[in-house]
């Protein structure tokens, strides 16, 4: 069988490679069309009847690199490794086989390390270094001003951003993902970590090796986030907050506390219809009183008891 690409289990063809990482889409397995299938042992029964199938303990992790093959085995002719339309301060550095993109712009004293990809209109500002084998999605810019402001009789005084950006070795960025400078500290991003698109990370924030997070997250400035942690998409960390290793933030949560021990850790008020939304966020608000009224009541009891 000749393979013509890789697809999902839906829509793959018979000259096609799909898979089946997790069992609630077990039943999209025997209808689909793919003409090998990548499946846990798990479902082996379920393939033997099929022209072909790859058995392996990781299905997802055989085809994440069976997707890096497929690509490098189709990769298109290179264009010039700085393209003509970037513009490169002299003072910065720019590893041998660092590729820069369409309309990039790398400030003094940047540094960008061998085996990085920086895609169309990525910004690097001054002196932030980004290591190896990192890649750099359209629109990303780092080592913008942080957002720091003093307030004085009614208006706001700038705050100097006096420290850098570091980014460690095979690091993602997604596209038009911010990541400011620090204040004076340098905001540092660990070796292995991924950022999805559309994230904003705030000055003087520090993010611990191997960590991912997904869309639209937004970290404040100073937050500190452990190794091996997870953001879901829309989540916020509040600034000055600190995330163990290992900690997993559910999508659209907001974390308003440090967190010390690993683990799933999800806040966010259910949906519901507008109308039973209001009724309970007005309970909330109750809730202060109520407790106080609760304590009182406990306290009466036990001095009953007492006398």
């Amino acid at each position: 069988m000749q393979i013509s690409g890789l697809a999902p289990l839906q829509t793959a063809q018979r000259g096609q490679i799909s898979f089946l990482s997790q069992a609630r889409y077990q039943n999209q397995l025997d209808p689909s069309l793919a003409g090998c299938v990548i499946v846990a042992p798990a479902f082996e029964s379920q393939v033997v009847h099929r022209p072909a199938a790859i058995i392996t303990d990781d299905p997802y992790l055989y085809f994440a690199r069976l997707t890096r093959l497929w690509k490098g085995a189709h990769h298109k002719a290179a264009g010039p490794r700085i393209h003509p339309s970037a513009v490169i301060d002299p003072e910065a550095s720019i590893a041998d086989d660092a590729v820069i993109g369409p309309l990039c712009v790398v400030e003094r004293g940047a540094q960008v390390g061998a085996g990085t990809v920086l895609k169309s209109r990525v910004t690097v500002g001054e002196d932030c270094t980004i290591g190896e084998r990192c890649l750099v999605h359209s629109g990303v810019v780092i080592g913008a001003d942080g957002f720091g402001f003093a307030p004085h009789q009614g208006t706001w005084e700038k705050i100097e951003q006096l420290g850098a950006v570091r980014i460690g070795n095979d690091v993602e960025i997604g596209a038009n993902t911010c990541i400011d400078r620090g204040a004076l500290d340098d905001t540092v991003i660990e070796d292995g970590v991924k950022l999805d698109n559309l994230i904003q990370i705030g000055h003087n924030v520090h993010v611990g090796c191997h960590t991912a997070m997904a869309g639209c997250v937004g970290v404040a400035g100073s937050a500190r986030i452990g190794a091996h942690c997870t953001v879901g998409g829309g989540a916020v960390v509040l600034g000055h907050l600190s995330l163990a290793d290992h900690v997993h933030i559910s999508a659209a949560s907001v974390v308003t506390r440090s967190i010390l021990q690993p683990g799933q850790y999800t806040g966010m008020f259910p949906l519901d219809s507008n109308a039973n939304w209001e009724k309970n966020a007005a309970s909330l608000k109750q809730l202060s009183r109520l407790r106080e009224r609760i304590k009182a009541l406990e306290a009466d009891i036990q001095n009953n008891k007492e006398t």
